[in-house]
């Protein structure tokens, strides 16, 4: 398999994603994306080196982890690039690709982070710790930021990956803030988009650590009654319930080259045509996956709900559990939240 090689330089690299972000023409934001694609998707090696180890250790914690990857997407850069410090976010950080990893329970993200330490991996890492220290947002989960680096070749050494390690229930808080940022049209997961909406988030962030006993989000009721009371308030006012029954209900998936050989995966979501499409790619098909992948995030804009990623799962049968977004599946959010609101009180009549 042949993988893709950096071949522009971090100066023009950060010069592209400025052009991303406010293109003079046609033709510069072509050539900004033809650089932008080409690093992202040299970070292909580094990635399949580090998601190899993440599937090794995670089953030595977990009987069936789901274990996910995927490169970050244009929209995704875009956002994160306008709210961060120019050079940290695009010289260094931002298409980083991203393994991704689903526990029963948060204690198992805990695990994976002392393997990764009693391990003899030459890379280097940072963690950020969001169950013990939930951001104000009400996400939460631990995220470990690697360096690689390998003493046969240089060729990728540097680049980072980053690992997220989240409990089903954190991956469930996560993937409802995207489904209901694709509709509101807000990137409600960088803390953007209507007050209330961000508000019921950061309850659901503290009702999910209360249920999993940690650190509840900072600004929350540390009344338990008050916040439930808050909740429902939230539910009520936002129609939560029937919204995101709603989202998915119409929604038709389609799919195509998903043989059983398939490695990589081209998710479409289409709201226009409510419909999801995924085509499939075998390991030696990436440059071609990431081709596709390109020039079907160019006929996206950056107001439109319709998303597209390119991922990587053990099979297809584990994508829409890896990435219920998606599919605009929140059955599994949506569970928590009935099993939170207070239960109505029957008064029996008395004659």
């Amino acid at each position: 398999m042949t993988w893709v090689v950096r071949q522009y330089s971090k100066t023009r690299i950060d010069k592209a994603g400025e052009a991303l972000l406010q293109p003079e023409t046609a033709d510069a934001r072509e050539a900004a994306l033809e650089v932008i694609n080409n690093w992202r998707s040299s970070h292909a090696f580094p990635l399949n080196t580090m998601q190899m180890a993440l599937r090794r250790i995670a089953r030595q914690v977990d009987q069936q982890p789901i274990v996910a990857q995927r490169i970050k997407r244009l929209s995704s850069n875009r956002t994160e690039v306008a709210a961060l410090p120019y050079d940290d976010a695009i010289a260094d950080a931002r298409p980083w690709r991203m393994p991704r990893d689903s526990f029963q329970t948060y204690k198992g993200s805990f695990q994976m982070v002392e393997h990764f330490r009693r391990s003899r991996m030459k890379h280097k890492h940072s963690i950020d710790n969001y169950i013990e220290a939930p951001q104000q947002s009400g996400y939460r989960g631990v995220h470990l930021i690697w360096r690689y680096y390998s003493d046969r070749s240089s060729t990728y050494n540097g680049q980072k990956i980053e690992m997220q390690l989240r409990s089903a229930l954190q991956h469930s808080w996560a993937t409802a803030v995207e489904t209901v940022g694709t509709f509101t049209r807000h990137a409600l997961k960088s803390s953007i988009g209507p007050e209330r909406w961000l508000r019921f988030f950061v309850v659901m962030g503290t009702v999910m650590a209360v249920r999993e006993g940690t650190h509840r989000v900072a600004g929350t009721p540390d009344d338990t009654a008050e916040l439930l009371a808050e909740l429902r308030e939230l539910v009520a006012e936002l129609d939560v319930i029937k919204r995101l029954e709603t989202y998915g209900a119409a929604l038709k998936f389609f799919s195509s080259n998903t043989a059983g050989d398939a490695h990589y995966f081209l998710i479409h979501l289409d709201t226009e045509h409510q419909r999801t499409l995924v085509t499939g790619f075998k390991a030696g098909q990436l440059k071609e996956a990431n081709a596709q992948y390109l020039e079907l995030e160019r006929t996206i804009t950056p107001d439109s709900p319709n998303d597209a990623v390119l991922v990587s799962v053990e099979n297809i049968a584990l994508l829409e559990r890896a990435y219920p977004n998606y599919f605009l599946d929140t059955r599994a959010f949506l569970e928590v939240v009935r099993e939170a609101l207070p239960k109505p009180t029957i008064r029996q009549h008395r004659k």
